[in-house]
């Protein structure tokens, strides 16, 4: 997470409150056994204790 942050603010000015997001992480789609891949009318939540969440459902592109 160090050189994430240290790079990141290479090329961007980080200030209080700032979220880096990454994609995904390992265990999930195409690195899980057996794959399991997001849906139409799924969701997504992010949570950030003391802030909000952030709650998107997932749509087919049209």
């Amino acid at each position: 997470m160090k050189k994430l942050i240290e790079y990141t603010s290479t090329v961007h000015t980080l200030r209080p409150g700032d979220v880096i997001s990454t994609g995904t992480p390992g265990g999930v789609g195409s690195r899980r056994d057996p794959q399991i891949w997001m849906k139409e009318g799924d969701t997504i939540e992010v949570e950030i204790s003391g802030i909000g969440k952030l709650v998107n459902t997932i749509e087919n592109e049209v």
